[in-house]
């Protein structure tokens, strides 16, 4: 985690171009954040971070925060959305309808390569 410390910190700027939400639990802690950002390619954007608190996976948070990222990437036009994935979460991703389409290097770690995965929108 402490490497991918920079990868999973929220930025001012992305929280001004409300390209950030949260979920909190019922007892008022954070359970999780999701965040969309700009991609390369046309007509994309990218899931930048999806992070749930270990104690709340598997409780329905990472499903409502993947669809609510869903809905915002249409809703600002985009065709698809592309996702960077721990090869941890790459069932969560597949179980939410996205499509394996090869690897990518990591923006965490160095010299390691992550699945990338795709969920087209149109």
């Amino acid at each position: 985690m402490a490497l991918a410390r920079a990868a999973l910190e929220v930025k001012r700027e992305q929280i001004a171009a409300c390209d950030v939400w949260v979920a909190i639990g019922t007892d008022g802690e954070l359970a999780g954040v999701v965040a969309l950002g700009p991609s390369w390619q046309p007509d994309t954007l990218d899931l930048d971070k999806l992070f749930i608190a270990p104690q709340r996976i598997r409780t329905g948070v990472g499903r409502t925060l993947m669809a609510h990222a869903i809905d915002q990437a249409r809703r600002r036009g985009a065709a698809r959305l592309t996702i960077l994935s721990d090869p941890y979460a790459a069932g969560f991703y597949e179980r939410n309808g996205a499509r394996l389409i090869g690897e990518a290097p990591s923006d965490a770690i160095p010299g390691r390569s992550l699945p990338l995965y795709e969920i087209k929108l149109d």
